[in-house]
């Protein structure tokens, strides 16, 4: 029997604690998207699913099981995924107040990307990746 395949993204428990708390707050469930656009640079945006519309141009990295109630969806755009896609991605938080549309800004916390390449043996056996 093959093992599981190595998940490309992941949460720490302060950013799953943050999470527990926005949805119960929001009252939906959550996505994050990670643009590396301009205003936020590499800031992961943190919306309640349907508030920020995923395209063709946007890569499922995977889901987060965080203890909302639902599997939280991480999207990355298709042009940032080419810079990252050797790379375990960890959804973490941190004080301070983040820019953006991201919906943690008012609890005086923000998420943040921690990022590490994959081992040989992770990279040969990665979850794979769908396009929005």
């Amino acid at each position: 029997m093959k093992a599981m395949a190595y998940p490309r993204v992941s949460v720490t428990e302060d950013a799953a604690a943050l999470l527990r708390r926005l949805r119960q707050e929001h009252g939906r469930p959550l996505m994050f998207h990670q643009s590396g656009g301009c205003c936020d640079g590499s800031a992961p945006m943190c919306y309640t699913q349907g508030t920020f519309l995923t395209g063709s141009s946007d890569v499922l990295l995977g889901e987060l099981d965080a203890g909302t109630g639902e599997p939280v969806p991480v999207w990355i755009s298709r042009a940032q995924f080419e810079y990252w896609s050797h790379t375990h991605i960890t959804i973490d938080v941190t004080a301070g107040r983040g820019a953006g549309f991201s919906i943690e800004g008012p609890t005086g916390h923000r998420f943040m990307i921690r990022s590490r390449l994959f081992t040989d043996e992770e990279a040969e056996d990665l979850e794979p990746v769908r396009t929005g």
